[in-house]
């Protein structure tokens, strides 16, 4: 497993955090995703061997949210 935190830029409310989590967890090869709305920050657990980080980001700039590696 690998973990990576990523910020989010774009986040409204904790829904939109909910939404992030929810969408990032479909993705085959995450295990884990916690966003957090204050921070303005997620944190994805995923298993290299399945998905990348290049997928990950790719799903949240689908909801119209941009990230950079922290």
């Amino acid at each position: 497993m690998k973990t990576v935190t990523l910020n989010i830029i774009g986040m409204h409310c904790t829904s939109c955090a909910i939404n992030i989590d929810f969408e990032l967890e479909d993705l085959e090869g995450v295990k884990e995703a916690t966003t957090n709305y204050a921070k303005q920050q997620t944190v994805v657990s995923y298993d290299p061997k399945i998905t990348n980080l290049k997928n990950i980001e790719g799903v949240i700039q689908k909801l119209d949210y941009e990230c950079c590696s922290v």
